[in-house]
């Protein structure tokens, strides 16, 4: 099946955006929504006697999904969400949002991308699933074909597809395990790679995705991130330093907890996500390699968030350490622009370790969500996200760095980082002394600014996210973001730091 992609940056169409036109998209929402938006009239005029669910107001849906949702679920507001498009998206009472949020980086291309979108619906009138373990499909085979050339290194030839991210580190996890026959794994203080018990095991950016459901998986050992926070040194700290006490600490791992014959990987994320999205120094990358190659371990780069060009390239890696050779890559997020997938790739060798039949899924390498990646990547592989990225990122971070050397806003701020769209903005915090750098002795800055500051943007329909155990805000929008949307956005979130510095 032939899908070309015709459509760039510069001219997609710009979908109308229509009521929802479904029967049960209808049936959503009564009449007593109080907005005079054209979307709400006309979901006014629908009558509920050919309904087949329950009619209610958005606040009524948004009650019942209170009442029946996981309690262990969390939100950032509590709006019903209809529709999405680009950067846009749509509540049940006609609110317009703002996402800079892209579904914590999945939907890198924007919400409902139309090739994207196109190849799905395509691909649900052809076949729908088919379990991995009884034969090939085409959709699986096209993905892979479609990655091939976009590996960071060539050795990365065989692939296995699953649902989420959580799921991949599992995979990877059971290759490293399987493959070297050691059981003990390496990690990062700050780092993020799921949820569920070996991935959450494997986690240490927030007690809360884990706590209160030990044990978890054995044989975890974590070491420093090369980042100052996670040091106990002042922001100003050089990066050649930052390296030198993240190797020593690594080191003594290796020397006092536990030996390096016994450990299967060392997993790392070349951004950390959850961690504060901190970019890895090349120079410990290039350090960790070697030691893996030293000792026989396998190097897992975690590309769950950082990658299909968050930060600017297919791969972060490939910015950071171009020839660097991973042993197994993990993906997920935005490889089918929202559809659930993800995946590991890895060699012939270590592949070839593996027992047959102990890979699968029910639903890994959905015959829909393959397709849906096949469009995504002829996307990036058209160039223009690339270029986007580029020019986005200046006008992003110009913003950021003038918030953090501006004088009405510079004593708030203690560090901007990341790569590409995947920005952050941490803020100084009275209780952490080494966010307090730079200031005169003595000062006090106020408190919950972060917190404070996304208020403001959530309350002006800007949708962005905070991130790590420090005081950070992160950027994350559709890399489809045009030049008005970010000026639309850095407006709104430098107008809330501004306020927080005046109210103190």
């Amino acid at each position: 099946m032939s899908r070309i992609f015709t459509s760039s940056l510069r001219t997609l169409p710009r979908v109308t955006i229509k009521p929802i036109s479904t029967t049960s998209a209808k049936a959503f929402i009564s009449s007593s929504s109080s907005t005079n938006s054209a979307l709400a009239q006309e979901q006014q005029q629908i009558q509920s006697d050919d309904m087949p669910i329950a009619v209610k107001t958005a606040a009524q849906w948004a009650e019942f999904g209170r009442d029946h949702v996981c309690h262990g679920l969390g939100r950032l507001r509590d709006h019903v969400i209809v529709k999405g498009e680009g950067l846009d998206l749509y509540t049940a009472d006609g609110k317009k949002l703002l996402d800079f949020t892209a579904g914590i980086g999945v939907t890198n291309l924007g919400h409902c991308h139309p090739h994207v979108s196109r190849a799905a619906a395509e691909q649900v009138n052809s076949l729908v699933h088919l379990q991995c373990s009884i034969s090939f499909h085409a959709p699986y085979l096209q993905l892979i074909d479609r990655l091939l050339p976009a590996m960071p290194h060539p050795s990365l030839d065989q692939f296995f597809f699953w649902n989420s991210g959580s799921e991949a580190i599992e995979a990877a996890i059971k290759v490293a395990r399987q493959a070297t026959g050691r059981q003990n794994m390496i990690v990062f203080s700050g780092a993020y790679h799921g949820r569920t018990m070996g991935s959450g095991a494997l986690t240490r950016s927030k007690p809360i995705y884990t706590q209160g459901t030990g044990p978890l998986m054995p044989g975890v050992f974590s070491s420093a991130f090369p980042y100052w926070h996670q040091l106990g040194v002042n922001p100003s700290t050089s990066e050649e330093e930052l390296v030198r006490l993240a190797q020593h600490q690594l080191d003594l791992i290796l020397r006092q907890q536990v030996n390096p014959k016994d450990v299967a990987a060392i997993f790392i994320e070349p951004v950390q996500g959850e961690g504060g999205y901190v970019p890895v120094p090349s120079a410990f990358l290039r350090h960790l390699r070697e030691v893996c190659d030293k000792h026989g371990l396998l190097l897992v780069i975690d590309e769950v968030q950082s990658g299909f060009f968050r930060t600017g390239s297919y791969f972060a890696i490939e910015q950071i350490v171009p020839e660097l050779r991973p042993d197994i890559l993990v993906f997920a997020k935005g490889v089918a622009n929202g559809f659930p997938i993800s995946g590991i790739a890895s060699n012939k060798e270590i592949m070839g370790k593996l027992d047959v039949g102990s890979m699968g899924g029910t639903y890994s390498g959905n015959a829909v969500a393959c397709a849906a990646g096949v469009a995504a990547q002829e996307v990036y592989q058209s160039g223009e996200i690339a270029q986007n990225v580029e020019v986005r990122s200046k006008q992003l971070f110009n913003v950021l760095n003038g918030l953090a050397r501006g004088e009405k806003t510079k004593h708030l701020i203690t560090d901007v980082r990341g790569m590409g769209l995947m920005a952050a903005v941490e803020f100084r915090n009275n209780s952490d002394k080494c966010t307090l750098e730079g200031l005169p002795e003595g000062s006090s800055v106020p408190k919950n600014i972060g917190k404070r500051v996304q208020e403001y943007c959530l309350n002006k329909d800007l949708m962005v996210l905070t991130t790590s155990a420090f005081d950070t805000i992160r950027f994350i929008p559709a890399l489809t973001v045009n030049e008005e949307e970010m000026d639309r956005a850095m407006k709104i979130f430098t107008e809330a730091v501004e306020l927080v510095a005046r109210e103190g």
